[in-house]
């Protein structure tokens, strides 16, 4: 298979040549290492490969022989090192067995290639760890492609594989799909199973996913969960969605706004229904909230490595971990508790709703390694556990933009929908 011919499909595309067997398994793997070979030495975005094995499930599987590739943090794949992105961790841990999540993705019949870099134990907004270097943003190389899971959404954006693993803690899955123009899925909290890893902050942390359009992301999380999430791909229904524009609008660029905008517009032309929205005040608070309940459980999920080895984690950790470590038990308890009643008020201002509209981040990829963008824009939905998804398809020049459709906890599907229909009116709008 041709690499054009390759990167011309998204996961649930090449399933199907291979269920047809128009291409085999391994002939899939050998294009995807040769995509890999070709930009990689770029981008820096995959950190270690991993000998494909035949897919382990039957053929009926929904992405039997499918490229993957898994971020280098709390994914671990039996013989398959982990290094979390860290010199503490380097060369010292070798999973002896799947995690379960591991298992799911080999079930629906995924084939992983490699990992994908991230910042050092997750802890930081762009993808630059000391032990293996910076990820570049494919659509511009001097740019960040965000992080934490930068390296899974470079490498889907620059075509190496059609899918990838993520993570999100404050903003880890949604702001890098934003910066590199593809789909990204945080589910609900707590949707994909994470038993028998580490966590990095326990009430916040959600394994998601990276896809070229909304169709792969849907189906490969139904198939990890069990749950009925696939969108119908044909006539996705018209959805009632909130537009907030006073939610950090001013802290988005005016392309961002614009972009908005643009995406509530075609929507609202196909037929959905637009209606602005003001968030309570105590939402805003919630911000604070969930940056305590991050950094405390950060660091206190590590606090035996991090006092040990100090000297041999990266600048920036160290001191995060340090303001990390200032972070009473008093403080912590408080930020629980104005969670908790934000997650009430948010869920009855969505009881009309079915998906808000709003940036998945301030702006394009920001210029510069070493640019971590503005997780501000993701941190209350991943304190709410609502799904989120980012959809590309506008621009500011040749760089991707980034809409976000936030839906309503526990309601995977109906947000996944929006997000296709969104998708499709752009597309429309736009010609693509």
């Amino acid at each position: 298979m041709k690499l054009d011919e390759y990167t011309g499909y998204d996961g649930l595309g090449l399933a199907a040549l291979v269920r047809s067997g128009q291409v085999s398994p391994s002939e899939l793997a050998d294009t995807a290492q040769s995509a890999i070979n070709a930009v990689n030495p770029t981008l820096n975005a995959v950190i270690g490969p991993i000998e494909p094995r035949p897919p382990a499930a039957d053929r009926g599987a929904p992405f039997f022989g499918v490229p993957f590739l898994i971020k280098d943090l709390v994914l671990h794949a039996e013989g398959v090192a982990c290094d979390m992105g860290s010199r503490l961790v380097a060369g010292s841990f070798v999973s002896p067995h799947d995690t379960d999540l591991m298992r799911r993705f080999k079930a629906a019949g995924l084939v992983t290639l490699g990992r994908t870099n991230a910042p050092e134990f997750g802890f930081c907004s762009t993808t630059e760890p000391v032990l293996y270097g910076p990820t570049r943003n494919p659509w511009d190389t001097g740019r960040s492609p965000g992080g934490s899971s930068g390296g899974s959404a470079a490498a889907v954006a620059a075509g190496m594989v059609p899918m990838a693993f993520g993570t999100q803690t404050a903003g880890s899955v949604i702001r890098p799909a934003a910066f590199c123009g593809v789909t990204g899925f945080k589910p609900s909290y707590r949707l994909i199973p994470t038993a028998g890893v580490k966590d990095v902050a326990w009430h916040l942390d959600t394994a998601g996913v990276f896809g070229a359009g909304v169709a792969d992301v849907a189906f490969v999380t139904a198939a990890v969960t069990g749950r009925d999430l696939r969108v119908d791909r044909s006539t996705p229904a018209p959805p009632r969605i909130a537009l907030v524009r006073a939610h950090l609008w001013p802290q988005a660029s005016a392309a961002m706004q614009q972009a908005v905008e643009s995406a509530a517009r075609s929507a609202a032309a196909a037929g959905a229904k637009v209606v602005d929205l003001t968030l309570s005040p105590i939402l805003e608070e919630a911000y604070a909230a969930q940056i305590v309940i991050q950094d405390y459980e950060t660091f206190r999920s590590r606090t035996f490595e991090y006092d040990r080895h100090r000297d041999l984690l990266g600048k920036e950790l160290r001191e995060s971990l340090d303001a990390a470590a200032a972070i009473t038990a008093d403080t912590y308890d408080a930020a629980r508790r104005t969670s908790s009643r934000a997650r009430q008020i948010f869920a009855d201002t969505m009881a009309d709703y079915d998906v808000i509209l709003t940036p998945s981040a301030p702006g394009a990829a920001p210029h510069g390694l070493g640019s971590t963008g503005n997780p501000m824009f993701n941190r209350l939905w991943t304190l709410m556990g609502t799904p989120c998804v980012n959809v590309p398809g506008l621009s500011e020049g040749e760089l991707p933009l980034g809409i976000q459709i936030v839906g309503r906890f526990g309601r995977d599907r109906a947000a996944l929908e929006a997000a296709l229909f969104v998708e499709r009116a752009i597309a429309r709008e736009t010609g693509t």
